[in-house]
């Protein structure tokens, strides 16, 4: 019997085709049920965009759900590019974190931003499987010698990766500070609240850039993300 270090230089040098077929399943297997997670996402997006409070957290998701439609037709090319039919597998973490989703739309009042805040995480979520699916699909095509394939994974790699990173962004220039306010008994609507002068409201909170509010009355448009006054940009 082969040691380990025998197999891995086997494997590596092309000869331990049992290794090999073993590993070019799993990889057929993952990519199903990533296809089958990404379709669930795309559905599971529009829910978390209807339930969302705030303009800017309804239209992250709008926007990664249509990046994640590309997404879904990025893992077509993937089967295609490695000989395999398209179909869908299974994906019980994936079912789970919409689940996870869903309860805290029903645990959260409607127009708070609470719920945005509980949205947030449950999004960041998902992001942290998709990343996790992905960086080991990257890895399998890579030793597998599909090139093509770890290019469009390693794509799709980097844009949940982007999606996690404004989320963050997202929580940490606005709603959680307010969120935690309206736990204090502000329960003003914040829906479509666009061109609000709100300074008192920010001293001391940070930009997703690293910069802090201006201590001068700053108004700021909440669709674009745009600071009228300094032109600076921090929305999603």
């Amino acid at each position: 019997m082969a040691t380990f270090g025998e197999r891995i230089a086997n494997f590596f040098g092309g000869n331990d085709t049992e290794t090999q077929e073993g590993l070019r399943s799993l990889f057929a297997t993952e990519l199903k049920d990533m296809y089958y997670a990404e379709k669930q996402a795309v559905d599971a997006l529009g829910e978390q965009a209807d339930a969302s409070t705030t303009d800017e957290v309804r239209n992250a998701f709008l926007q990664h759900q249509s990046e994640t439609r590309n997404q879904v037709m990025r893992l077509e090319q993937v089967f295609n590019s490695i000989g395999i039919d398209v179909d869908e597998g299974t994906c019980d973490a994936i079912d789970g974190l919409v689940d996870d989703a869903q309860r805290v739309v029903s645990n959260t009042d409607s127009g708070s931003l609470t719920r945005d805040a509980g949205l947030i995480i449950a999004g960041q979520k998902i992001e942290h499987h998709e990343i996790a699916a992905y960086g080991s699909a990257v890895t399998l095509a890579q030793v597998l010698g599909y090139t093509e394939a770890a290019r469009l994974l390693q794509q799709t790699l980097d844009e949940e990766k982007n999606a996690d990173k404004k989320l963050t962004m997202l929580a940490e220039s606005f709603v959680n500070n307010r969120a935690a306010s309206e736990q204090d008994g502000d329960n003003d609507s914040y829906r479509n609240d666009l061109n609000r002068t709100d300074n008192a409201d920010r001293q001391g909170v940070v930009n997703p850039d690293g910069t802090r509010y201006a201590e001068s009355t700053t108004t700021t448009d909440y669709n674009t993300g745009t600071d009228i006054n300094r032109g600076s940009t921090f929305g999603i």
